[in-house]
């Protein structure tokens, strides 16, 4: 499932910023796009070992950063996914080798918001 979800987080025609309501829910709980970029990139980043970084709604209607060992989807714990980065080192050992800085620089030249915009319009956003 997690590797569906990070297929469906980035589009050749992604990257940029969100629009419209989920930037601003973005912009309401990190104050920036630029904040939030960094705070999702320093988590991905931090996050030891194999799993993933996901950008989430809670079930109080806020975002969230979470990050998720292995396997795991932040489903079980009453989180709505949004979007994720895969920060497993197969997903970017062949481009980067070791490099999990430039892996998620060129995540973010990616991401794709539509999907994302969708992810939070389907939850109630």
């Amino acid at each position: 499932w997690n590797h569906n979800f990070y297929w469906h987080s980035m589009s050749p025609e992604g990257g940029g910023a969100p629009k419209g309501a989920l930037l601003q829910a973005i912009e309401a709980q990190w104050g920036t796009f630029e904040k939030f970029k960094a705070e999702f990139s320093a988590a991905a980043g931090a996050h030891f070992g194999s799993g993933w970084a996901w950008l989430v709604k809670t079930p109080l209607k806020r975002l969230a950063i979470v990050t998720t060992k292995d396997a795991d989807i932040p489903a079980l714990r009453g989180l709505h996914p949004l979007l994720v980065c895969d920060v497993w080192e197969h997903a970017y050992y062949i481009d980067y080798r070791n490099d999990r800085a430039a892996h998620l620089k060129a995540f973010w030249d990616a991401v794709n918001w539509d999907f994302a915009n969708f992810n939070w319009i389907m939850t109630g956003g």
